[in-house]
């Protein structure tokens, strides 16, 4: 068997002519035709790393930890795999893999490819950067270069500094990334055994595209480069929405034309009768939809959770074309690409193979949730969009379960480690025990949540059937009693720590959670 998972980051499910978009995707489209849609799959873990934790372990992570690497105990399928005989390979630009908080995800893989520049990668180094001349070429406020750079400055600047290398379109990430999964086609077309990861951080900010492309979504904007919307509502004007937008859109088409030579690489080669090809993204991004930009700060609208999946299996290929309405998330990944090598997942997976649909098993979940660690909490049934906020986030009561006391880019604090005791008791943890960290103790701060912008919407309903746009919030003691249960039994069967019911008002979980964990 062979398997290629094809992920990019931030691909929006409305930007996909095979789910209905607007922006012309043929590629995508193309490989749609002869594949399975899944029109009701969901995000779990938000946001990048937290998704690809999800993806490893079959589990979801944010009921017990932020940002952080795979743990000592997370049983990863690309190692169980590689333990297995098959070769996994990693391909990607996404920088993030080579920071504190996802230093352990690419070793798991048997090798690995990681292509420089994405992003604030820190790439390229020049210690005294033309600051007048990048400040006249980008739109300050998107790149804010003033005298005192601060951290988030800086970040932009590393982006400005990276491009300064990347003059032909062959020099951008995203192709180089493609080149580089090819490469390993072309190498190993004629074996058997290897699963290949082609992850590419596009379409995510900066929104920065060859110029063929952007040429297609031309805006009229004549200023600087705006392209990296910070995440915040929305004060652009309609002339500044559109250049953001088209940049974005312009993004899209570059990955999907990428994508369209994988697909050509598959046809010549005849690997569709004994090659699994799954494409998905970790969640999506609004662009300025709800009045927002970004993906950390908001209820989790569609935009962000309902994510696309489209996935060909050459055991099934009388499916073709044919679309599923069961309620899929990310961490069925893990699942599904070992049930595709005849490997059976561990125990602690709660996670199950998409390909089981397709053999008459059923829906796999009635309720699913999603959901930031410390930020409000989403279900969807499907039909039913919910989303629970705590009463207070910086309350006390929520920690970090974890023997990788990281965050994106840094090692934990003192501050937050003087907090930390040992305890155990979960039952995915291979027995060790875990470091409980207080997550609000470090100036009240929790990952990933901003608390200079969140805003707290409290509790909102959608009918996804009569208001896809999610416009008109509405409240119905009936529908939410069955999410709220819905929402507790996942929890469970996660394990997820006592306080977490207690801080999204769940009515407590059953004795058996309240009784599980044990100080050391």
């Amino acid at each position: 068997m062979r398997f290629i998972l094809v992920l990019f980051d931030s691909l929006n499910r409305r930007a996909l002519g095979s789910y209905g978009g607007t922006l012309p995707t043929p590629n995508f489209d193309r490989f749609a035709a002869r594949a399975v849609t899944f029109d009701t799959h969901y995000v779990g873990s938000l946001p990048c790393m937290p998704a690809r934790r999800d993806i490893h372990t079959g589990r979801l992570n944010f009921p017990h930890r932020s940002w952080g690497p795979l743990e000592p105990f997370d049983n990863s399928f690309a190692e169980i795999l590689k333990q297995g005989g098959v070769h996994t390979h990693l391909v990607t630009d996404h920088a993030h893999y080579f920071e504190e908080g996802g230093a352990t995800y690419h070793t798991r893989y048997s090798t690995w490819d990681f292509i420089r520049g994405q992003e604030n990668d820190p790439w390229k180094a020049m210690v005294q950067p033309p600051l007048e001349r990048f400040r006249e070429k980008f739109d300050q406020r998107h790149y804010p270069f003033g005298h005192d750079i601060d951290a988030s400055s800086r970040m932009r600047l590393q982006h400005a500094i990276n491009k300064e290398t990347m003059r032909e379109e062959a020099d951008y990430p995203g192709p180089r990334c493609f080149a580089a999964g090819l490469e390993f086609l072309e190498a190993n077309k004629d074996a058997d055994g290897w699963f290949l990861q082609i992850e590419c951080f596009d379409p995510h900010e900066p929104f920065d595209a060859p110029e063929r492309f952007r040429q297609t979504f031309e805006s009229g904007w004549r200023g600087g480069v705006l392209n990296w919307p910070f995440y915040e509502h929305v004060t652009d004007s309609a002339e500044e929405v559109a250049e953001i937008r088209g940049n974005y859109a312009a993004l899209v088409a570059m990955c999907d034309a990428y994508f369209g030579r994988l697909l050509d690489f598959m046809d010549r080669g005849e690997m569709w009768n004994d090659t699994a090809l799954v494409l998905t993204t970790d969640h999506g991004f609004l662009l300025s939809e709800h009045d927002w930009w970004g993906k950390n700060l908001q209820p989790y609208y569609e935009e962000i959770s309902h994510i696309p999946l489209i996935a060909h299996h050459p055991d099934f290929a009388s499916f073709a074309g044919s679309r599923q309405a069961a309620l899929t998330q990310t961490y069925d990944l893990m699942p599904s690409i070992l049930d595709c090598f005849g490997v059976k997942g561990p125990a602690e997976v709660q996670g199950r193979s998409v390909f089981s649909i397709l053999r008459g098993k059923g829906r796999l979940r009635e309720v699913g949730i999603f959901g930031m660690f410390g930020g409000p909490i989403g279900a969807t049934d499907g039909r039913y969009a919910y989303y629970i906020y705590p009463e207070d986030l910086y309350a006390t009561g929520l920690h970090e379960y974890t023997l990788m006391p990281m965050h994106i880019r840094s090692m934990m604090t003192a501050a937050e480690l003087a907090s930390a005791e040992l305890v155990s008791g979960f039952g995915f943890t291979r027995q060790m025990p875990l470091l409980r960290i207080d997550a609000t103790r470090d100036s009240r701060r929790i990952p990933n949540v901003d608390r200079r912008v969140f805003e707290n919407m409290g509790t909102q309903l959608f009918d996804l059937a009569k208001d896809p746009q999610q416009f008109a919030p509405f409240r119905d003691d009936s529908v939410e009693a069955g999410l709220r249960e819905g929402i507790r039994m996942v929890l469970e069967t996660h394990e997820a720590p006592p306080e977490i019911y207690l801080r999204y008002g769940l009515g407590g979980p059953s004795h058996k959670a309240t009784s599980m964990l044990r100080r050391h």
